[in-house]
């Protein structure tokens, strides 16, 4: 069982400053910062109230190392498509914004909730392994097409994206570079940079091919306006959305918490790896305490800087990379706390300096949907690993169509249907018999495979 325990972790006092990782976090802000263009495309905001957006989100990132979560959190990066497409329903202006606060805070009330009772695994396995299946995968898709559609990013700087992402899926998932970075220290000290290397390489090839202008590095320290973002975005200046607004969406905040569950088993996997190469330190990583803490920052955000990436529990390649450096022992990391709340720390400066921020404010669209199409492959491949047999696929296939073309309420309603008329109405077994003890250890489906992925939380 996962230790829930909260135990406060100060910087200097109870972890020891890690140099390397927070030189890593200053340089890899300008992912944070790719935020940017999506606030100034939705909602009209300046760059400078933006900024301040992506400030207060990052400091809320540190509540992770503080409260012994030891994990890099970032965005809830496969959900972006969805909550794109739902804002976008409303009116530009205070309606919008209502709509992003409502959602946002529904999803963390959701989350937090669900932490509070330890209810989140029973929750989500309520729901037939087709539907999570689809609306995983659909998300996945529609990350990928936010970025393909007509108009989309791909259309402003297809060079460097098709460059900067082919270099991405040979760096992060090839078989071959892996080999290489076991081999070779230079290889493998590119392998921990993450997707840095690649933003670098972004920032000359997209002027080069005439997609961007050159970088005009400024010196100081960045400006965010806060005083605009809380008369303008903020219930303190516009007040709580209306309850009509909170019931809309209900569809929308169940298709997001499914793929954010999926971020949840996806650090648990990563840090039960990372446990097992240091026995000096047990992780004790648990779900309810990660759904507690970023819960509450997607309440406290939601209310004085909505913002549509959301807080989410894990930023999987910078975890990935920071674990390799933990696994060489506590001369190299003397703990993940260490490690993470160096790098988060790092991250938090970066977005103060302006030379650094100045220097990738060219190509943050281009880290935008590097960013998303990433996503969009490990949105697809954790969506197919849901599914439990061939006719979930078939079922998941439809929900993912449904979920990009319609949106979260059609896709929950057609995937509702197909599972009635395919399995009949044992599907809702796990719902009629509510959290039993046990109740959730089977699920419906029509072949015997176990769901791998829920394996890591039913240890």
């Amino acid at each position: 069982m996962s230790n829930n325990k909260f135990k406060i972790n100060l910087p200097f006092i109870n972890y020891r400053f890690e140099f390397p990782d927070f030189c890593q976090g200053l340089l890899m802000c300008a992912v944070d910062l790719a935020a940017i263009p999506l606030l100034i495309s939705l909602f009209g905001m300046p760059m400078e109230v933006a900024l301040g957006v992506v400030l207060i989100n990052g400091l809320f990132y540190l509540l992770h190392a503080t409260f012994n979560d030891g994990v890099v959190p970032g965005w809830i990066t496969p959900a972006i498509p969805l909550i794109m497409a739902f804002v976008s329903v409303f009116p530009e202006g205070t309606e919008r914004i209502h709509a992003l606060m409502a959602l946002q805070m529904m999803v963390g009330f959701l989350s937090v909730f669900l932490g509070v009772t330890g209810w989140a695994l029973p929750v989500i396995k309520a729901v037939p392994a087709s539907i999570r299946s689809g609306i995983i995968m659909g998300a996945g898709i529609a990350s990928v097409f936010a970025v393909f559609k007509l108009g989309g990013r791909f259309d402003i700087f297809p060079y460097t994206i098709s460059i900067a992402v082919g270099l991405a899926f040979y760096l992060i998932f090839s078989d071959h570079f892996k080999e290489l970075s076991q081999k070779n220290r230079f290889f493998m000290s590119i392998n921990n940079l993450g997707i840095f290397p690649i933003i670098v390489l972004a920032i000359v090839i997209a002027p080069l091919f005439g997609e961007a202008p050159w970088p005009t590095i400024e010196w100081g320290i960045t400006s965010p306006d806060f005083g605009t973002l809380f008369r303008e975005y903020s219930v303190y200046g516009i007040g709580f959305p209306p309850l009509e607004t909170f019931i809309f969406t209900i569809p929308t905040v169940m298709a997001i918490y499914l793929v954010l569950f999926g971020d949840v088993l996806q650090t648990k996997a990563i840090l039960d790896d990372a446990e097992s190469a240091r026995p000096d330190e047990p992780l004790n990583y648990s779900p309810n305490r990660a759904h507690i803490i970023f819960g509450a920052r997607n309440l406290i955000i939601s209310g004085i800087s909505p913002d549509p990436t959301m807080a989410g529990p894990l930023w999987s390649a910078m975890t990935v990379v920071i674990c390799q450096r933990y696994k060489q022992g506590q001369k190299s990391m003397q703990s993940m706390i260490s490690g993470v709340g160096s790098f988060r720390l790092g991250t938090n400066c970066g977005l103060l300096m302006l030379p650094i921020v100045s220097l990738v404010q060219p190509i943050l669209g281009i880290a935008l949907a590097l960013t998303m199409i990433i996503q969009g492959y490990v949105s697809c491949k954790v969506g197919i690993l849901e599914a439990k047999s061939e006719k979930d696929l078939g079922i998941s296939g439809i929900v993912a169509g449904v979920l990009v073309a319609k949106g979260a309420a059609w896709a929950f309603a057609v995937g509702t249907a197909i599972c009635v008329l395919i399995y009949g109405f044992k599907i809702f077994k796990p719902l009629i018999y509510g959290f039993k003890k046990g109740v959730y250890k089977k699920e419906v489906s029509t072949e015997e495979e176990p769901n791998l992925l829920f394996n890591h939380l039913e240890k």
